[in-house]
């Protein structure tokens, strides 16, 4: 904590924009260096994805129908997708329950004692859980590719759409945790963010294409599955791997999966973002 005030108090630019990257870099590595101390944090972070792989795989495997096939392979090269995006927006809880964490300790009041730029601290805290994701992503991409996954199983790819692939992850993953940021802000203990952040995640995770075609949904609930964003980032990581699931929808989103993921990102920083600075100055533990 004391290096965070040093290093806030040395840097007293007149640059706004400035201070506020100096000021969130410095929590972000504070963050970084917390959690590199707790090393469990990091371990049970990746267990449960490593466990939805495997269960996934081999348990739904030969019981899925993918595009009229039922082979266990062409799920699984369907099924990542999902995975990946499910890991990335599941950091909303972790990232709620850190801030709340720290509000609870009495850290944020701290922090809003220091001549900081106002976002510094959620904005720091964020970027650190974002290193945490990708490297969660990278472990679990190498667990996909043990149990039989494989980009360019149905469609053309290359190395700059893989690397697109995770970099729109990536981008959703840090959009989602302003959501967590938020909830954390909102809420009296960990426990209540811990909850907060997973209780509403499973519905959306669910009902998407992450684990099913959504062709096969009733049409209502297909309609929700069609324009629920999770489903267009998990559309847009298969068409960038060169997975199979391309989709039948006339929905926009899934014609435009791409496109959609990036605006949908983008909208969810922009106003949860606001939301939680806004929080961030009213907030007490």
């Amino acid at each position: 904590m004391s290096a965070v005030t040093d290093a806030v108090q040395v840097a007293a630019p007149s640059n706004p924009f400035g201070q506020s990257i100096r000021d969130s870099l410095v929590v972000a590595k504070r963050n970084l260096i917390r959690m590199s101390r707790i090393p469990e944090m990091v371990i049970f972070g990746l267990i449960q994805p490593i466990m939805f792989v495997v269960l996934f795989s081999y348990v739904f495997g030969g019981s899925m129908q993918i595009g009229g096939s039922t082979s266990p392979a062409d799920y699984r090269n369907f099924l990542m997708a999902g995975i990946f995006a499910q890991t990335v927006t599941f950091a909303t809880a972790g990232a709620g329950a850190g801030i709340a964490d720290d509000m609870h300790k009495g850290l944020i009041d701290r922090f809003r004692s220091l001549p900081m730029a106002r976002g510094a601290v959620l904005t720091g805290r964020t970027l650190a859980d974002l290193v945490q994701t990708a490297l969660t992503l990278l472990v679990l991409a190498i667990v996909a590719l043990l149990v039989g996954w494989r980009v360019g199983s149905h469609g053309d790819t290359n190395a700059g759409k893989v690397l697109g692939a995770f970099g729109l992850l990536l981008l959703a993953g840090y959009a989602f945790t302003w959501i967590g940021a938020l909830i954390g802000l909102s809420v009296r203990t960990p426990e209540a963010a811990t909850s907060g952040g997973l209780i509403w995640l499973f519905p959306v995770t669910f009902i998407s294409n992450a684990f099913v075609d959504s062709s096969n949904m009733t049409p209502w609930l297909r309609h929700i599955a069609d324009w629920n964003p999770f489903s267009a980032i998990v559309q847009a990581s298969r068409e960038l791997f060169g997975n199979p699931g391309v989709s039948t929808s006339d929905a926009w989103p899934m014609q435009h999966p791409i496109v959609a993921s990036v605006i949908y990102s983008v909208l969810i920083i922009a106003i949860f973002r606001t939301l939680a600075v806004r929080k961030y100055r009213s907030a007490t533990a």
